[in-house]
């Protein structure tokens, strides 16, 4: 079921897209984060949001 509401949307588009994630374990961090929270590795990308084809 898709959300209708655009802000409603905008909000769970920025929980899911707007993140850091870990080159060494795969952690999701949020889009602040330093250091990953599970390894402390600083090695940290962020999130792809364009769409795979």
């Amino acid at each position: 079921m898709p959300i209708q509401d655009p802000e409603k949307q905008r909000i769970a588009q920025q929980h899911l897209l707007y993140v850091k994630i870990c080159r060494r374990c795969g952690a999701r961090n949020s889009i602040k984060a330093e250091k990953c929270r599970r390894c402390r590795s600083k090695n940290l990308r962020p999130k792809r949001r364009e769409l795979r084809r």
